[in-house]
Formats: structure tokens, C-alpha cells, sequence
């Protein structure tokens, strides 16, 4: 199954996927996650069938997720293009992401007034559906309740300005995730998926998930040991080679921009990329003052 969080005429609703319609469930089935668990439920609770997907506006498939965990330098071909002497790591480089920092599925992703180097990052996201505390590798994919698409996306000056890289990953709205969450059963085997990161329409990022330094199953293993994973928290799992900041001369995300990540199987992930004060004025207003 492939579900949604989404508003239909200014109301919260779940959508399922039908391809190029959506049905909805009636408004007391909030719980997305316990719906992925439970086809029979979410067959049951459909109360409006083929409505237009243009009729909704999506949201994010997780709306208040414990956590948000990110993967850094993920990809062999990305640690290449990153260092030509690097060798492969022996653990995971993990950093987190805001809540606030992510828009949803056609919502705009916002270039930051103070930087130009506005950066994409295709990644498949993984939302955890049971907790999962010092688990391991074996039983780590049990613990998925779905996948999604993942633009992590990355203001490049500020991660650069400490070791740690926080500042430059959690501008207000400057990554996505969505607008599925298509569920484990359907995705099967993540390994087997493939990335593609297109910027107005060109191709930037094209990677088979199988090149992954740590697979799914580690990740989710190597997470567990050191905190415990919830219903809800999202691993963005690092994003392949053909990054912006990488390329002669810097390829930087603007105003008018449109990003998408693809992931067949999982969904495609849309957004345009707006001007920080078209979409929060009270921070210049603030500024200026």
C-alpha cells in the first residue's frame, strides 16, 4: 500500500494510493502507522473512492516523529567524489534533522536569503513502525513500517562553519520527505530499489541502493544500539554521488527550481524551491528591525 497524510477540502484525511486517484478514509482513522500494519483496516475504513489526486494537499507522512536520523557519506561513489583517498568507514556518521526543517509533497522547499549554496540530496527515507532497541541486523526490516522519498538537501557554508554540520541540515523548510509511505511489504527488499534526483528535470544523482556502504538492515541495527528507535522516527539513509557542491562549477538549488526524487516503487517526490521571504517575510521584517 501506498498511504498519505493529506487535507481534503480543509480537512485532515488518509489517502491511499489507487495510481492517478486517491481514496479516502473516514476522519477517525488518524493513525497511519497502525494503518500500514493493517490492509483489512484501511479496506475497511474507505468511505470516498477515486478522488482526483489533484484534489489533495499532501502533508507529511509522519507529522511528529521522535526522531529524524540522517546518514552521512553513504554511497561509495558519493565517498569517492568526496575524497579520493577516503576509505570506508567502520561505523555509520549519523546526524539528526528538525521536524521544522521539511516540507511536505508539492509544498515548497525554501532557499535561504543568508546563502547561496542551496544544495539536493535524493535519499530513500525508512519510517520505523515498532520500536526497535538493541536489535539485530537479522530482525532490524521487521521494524519498518514503510519507505519514502527523501530530499535532505544541504545549505553547504553553514555545514561547513564547525566539524559539526547541524547548522548547515535544519534551515527552516529547506528538505522534504514523501509523499507515501509506501509499505514494507510492497517495497520487499530495499537493496533492490534505485535513486534518481532530478533538478529541472535533468538527472543529477542516479544510484542503485544496493551501492549503500551500510544497508538498510545495518543502519537500523546500528541506530538501536545506541538509542531506542520509535513508531514514527525517520532514517534518511545518505544520498548517492552527483551532488551540487561536488560538481565544475557548483550546481546550487534557486528560487523557481524544481526537485524531484524518484524512486520507482516507492514514489516520486516533488517540490519547488521558493525565495525565503516569499515564504516567511516576518524573518527580514525581523531582520530589519
Amino acid at each position: 500500500m501506498r498511504l498519505a497524510n493529506c487535507r481534503f477540502e480543509g480537512r485532515r484525511r488518509i489517502a491511499i494510493s489507487r495510481g492517478e486517484t486517491v481514496d479516502l478514509l473516514h476522519e477517525r482513522a488518524t493513525d497511519i502507522l497502525a494503518l500500514a500494519a493493517d490492509p483489512a483496516g484501511v479496506e475497511a475504513a474507505i468511505d470516498r473512492r477515486g478522488v482526483s489526486i489533484e484534489a489533495i494537499a499532501f502533508d507529511l507522512p509522519v507529522e511528529r516523529p521522535d526522531k529524524i536520523l540522517c546518514i552521512g557519506i553513504n554511497y561509495r561513489d558519493h565517498a569517492a567524489e568526496a575524497s579520493a583517498a577516503a576509505k570506508e568507514p567502520a561505523n555509520p556518521s549519523i546526524f539528526v534533522r528538525f521536524p521544522g526543517s521539511h516540507s511536505g509533497h508539492e509544498q515548497p522547499i525554501v532557499a535561504p536569503a543568508i546563502s547561496e549554496q542551496f544544495d539536493f540530496e535524493g535519499e530513500l527515507g525508512v519510517i520505523i513502525g515498532k520500536p526497535a532497541w538493541r536489535i539485530s541486523r537479522s530482525d532490524a526490516l521487521s521494524h519498518v513500517a514503510g519507505y519514502c522519498c527523501f530530499a535532505e538537501n544541504s545549505v553547504r557554508d553553514f555545514q561547513k562553519h564547525a566539524t559539526q554540520i547541524t547548522a548547515g541540515k535544519n534551515f527552516r523548510s529547506s528538505g522534504a520527505f514523501g509523499p507515501w509511505l509506501t509499505t514494507a511489504d510492497e517495497v520487499g527488499d530495499p537493496s533492490r530499489l534505485t535513486l534518481v534526483t532530478r533538478l529541472n528535470g535533468a538527472v543529477m544523482q542516479s544510484a542503485a541502493l544496493s551501492s549503500m556502504i551500510f544497508p538498510v538492515d545495518a543502519l537500523i541495527a546500528y541506530i538501536s544500539q545506541f538509542t531506542q528507535l520509535l513508531p514514527g522516527d525517520v532514517i534518511a539513509t545518505g544520498t548517492p554521488a552527483g551532488v551540487g557542491a561536488l560538481r565544475t562549477p557548483p550546481v546550487w538549488m534557486k528560487p523557481g527550481d524544481l526537485l524531484e526524487i524518484d524512486i520507482p516503487g516507492v514514489g516520486l517526490l516533488r517540490n519547488r524551491v521558493v525565495a525565503e521571504d516569499a515564504i516567511f517575510p516576518e524573518i527580514n521584517e525581523e531582520t530589519r528591525s
